[in-house]
């Protein structure tokens, strides 16, 4: 291995360098790692990584992907939101499918080829759309959540191309070919049997012996061991390592492990997946451009105009106005990172040929670039196709109308947690709590709270969380450290989201409003406080009176509690 290091710290200088320059510039970080491919590549001047074991790395990029999607998308989840997102998702990828398919058939490309390249071109980038909705401050919008919605949802839809396009690598003629596909499916089939009922008997008794060891290192290496577990046992069935994994992430979803599974596998996939698209990019040959690049364009031409007409008639079917279905469909023209993991499977199965795979590669690589640019002016653009007057479009509102009901995160759910989730639980507001010890997560669930287990100084389980879009965050821990690094990440990156923080002492209160809590109670200072109170009670000193005294107290930093304790 010591032979490759210099190949290996040469790969590493250019993507930071690259990735960071993406970053700088608000684009996407998979065009970057694409360009860092590109730049390495065999078909360019300059340095060339040739690393035989890369390739395999990479492959498990797509694994671990399909993994944390499947963690966002148990099986209840998938089940109740099968009616409006789902079917448009599953619509969109199987009609993208069939009539790109149709049409490449058409033109004189075998079924098998014209079936992956359908495959391909259905898929839409859900980073690129994400990213270039939140610049806009259209995430919230009614096109953009259900844009992005049903972006993701493709990536669901499109399992079973994992399943299908491995079978047209290795069969030919029908007769052949349907008895392939069909042994296919069973095997996936009894892939998703054994994987379901091992979930349900083996991980959470799993996960709940791994969690009583409070290491993290361990609790780690035990979803490595799942996710490759999973991979394994499909690719010894026949079937790709990716669907194994999906599946496992499917099982993992239902339990009150998912958030903390998802942080902890997060930097191996991001990692893996960069390296993907690293392998992705060295596919790319700038020379063959000249030769390609009219066939390129009218591929991203085919997938930019397919998409927005099918999805626009789709979305207008369901019962939506005109201009939203534009503005929708115009966001899912944009090609798709999972078009390049089906891409890299037709290739390695040797489904598709090395020069028809550079002008699909190519024509994904320019319908993102041109994919871009209707995201940004989707408005304009839409509100031309529906017909609509520019000024009626402009009074539609930005938000939905129907806004998400509040979201409260909890930090601990020890004795203050606990009594947290009970106002909170009283009063109508939604909450998740998280709590590293096991016992605790199982006493709250079985209270019918949403307690799940996770740490919530870990920046990976907050972003997993998604912690910007809480209504309030109540760090209730009892370890200080923990709670004064949760704050100062809190304040640091969703400055937006109020902070209330438990504190054993006046030091520490003002320590974590100093870090940035919005308020910070010294509890043993509190609960002399409310001492205090109940006695003016039973004095008849008016309540009114008693919470203005009790307020002033807190206003001057409990000073005149303080200073009489010190005092004495």
């Amino acid at each position: 291995m010591m032979e490759h290091l210099a190949q290996i710290l040469t790969l590493l200088g250019v993507a930071v360098a690259v990735v960071v320059t993406f970053q700088r510039l608000h684009l996407p970080t998979s065009l970057g790692y694409l360009l860092v491919g590109v730049i390495l590549g065999p078909y360019t001047a300059g340095p060339t990584f040739q690393v035989p074991e890369f390739k395999v790395l990479a492959e498990f990029g797509v694994v671990f992907l399909l993994f944390t999607i499947g963690l966002n998308y148990s099986l209840p989840q998938l089940h109740a939101l099968r009616h409006q997102v789902l079917g448009l998702g599953t619509a969109q990828v199987l009609l993208t499918t069939a009539v790109v398919a149709v049409i490449v058939w058409l033109a004189g490309l075998p079924v098998a080829v014209a079936f992956v390249i359908g495959a391909v071109f259905a898929q839409s980038s859900s980073t690129i759309i994400g990213s270039q909705l939140s610049e806009q401050g259209e995430e919230n919008s009614p096109h953009g959540r259900l844009g992005l919605a049903m972006s993701v949802f493709q990536d669901v839809t499109a399992v079973p191309f994992l399943v299908v396009i491995p079978v047209l690598g290795t069969a030919a003629g029908a007769d052949v070919l349907a008895g392939a596909l069909g042994w296919a499916l069973i095997k996936a089939v009894l892939a998703f049997v054994l994987v379901f009922f091992a979930g349900r008997w083996l991980l959470r008794p799993l996960f709940h012996q791994v969690t009583r060891r409070r290491s993290a290192e361990v609790f780690t290496l035990a979803v490595l061991l799942v996710v490759l577990l999973a991979a394994w046992s499909t690719n010894s069935l026949g079937l790709s390592l990716a669907f194994g994994a999906f599946l496992a992430g499917m099982m993992l979803g239902e339990t009150e492990f998912r958030h903390q599974v998802e942080s902890s596998i997060r930097p191996f996939r991001d990692v893996l997946l960069g390296l993907f698209f690293v392998g992705i990019g060295m596919l790319f040959d700038p020379a063959a451009i000249p030769r390609i690049w009219h066939w390129a364009l009218l591929g991203a031409l085919l997938i930019i105009v397919s998409k927005t007409l099918l999805v626009a008639a789709m979305v207008r079917k369901s019962g939506i106005d005109s201009l939203m279905a534009w503005r929708t469909g115009l966001l899912l023209a944009v090609g798709g990172e999972f078009g390049f993991a089906l891409l890299a499977i037709a290739l390695g199965t040797h489904v598709i040929d090395e020069p028809t795979g550079q002008i699909v590669l190519t024509s994904v690589l320019f319908s993102m670039i041109a994919g871009a640019f209707l995201i940004r002016f989707n408005q304009a653009i839409g509100t031309r196709l529906a017909g609509v007057p520019r000024e009626s479009a402009e009074e539609i509102p930005a938000a939905l109308p129907d806004a998400p009901e509040p979201q409260v995160v909890i930090g601990g759910y020890g004795r203050v947690g606990h009594a947290v989730a009970v106002l909170l639980q009283s009063s109508g507001v939604g909450f998740v709590a998280f709590d590293t010890d096991p016992e605790r997560v199982a006493q709250g669930r079985a209270d019918g709270f949403k307690v799940l287990y996770g740490d919530i100084s870990d920046p990976e389980l907050l972003s997993a969380a998604h912690v910007e879009r809480a209504s309030l965050v109540v760090i209730t821990v009892d370890d200080f450290t923990t709670a004064l690094r949760t704050v100062a990440y809190l304040r640091s990156s969703c400055p937006q989201v109020p902070i209330i923080a438990r504190a054993r002492d006046l030091e520490a209160s003002s320590r974590l409003l100093d870090a940035g809590a919005t308020h910070a109670y010294p509890e043993a200072i509190e609960a002399s406080l409310r001492l205090g109170a109940t006695a003016l009670q039973m004095l008849r000193i008016p309540t009114d009176d008693i919470d203005v005294i009790i307020q002033g107290v807190r206003d001057w930093n409990y000073k005149p509690v303080v200073e009489e304790d010190q005092r004495k």
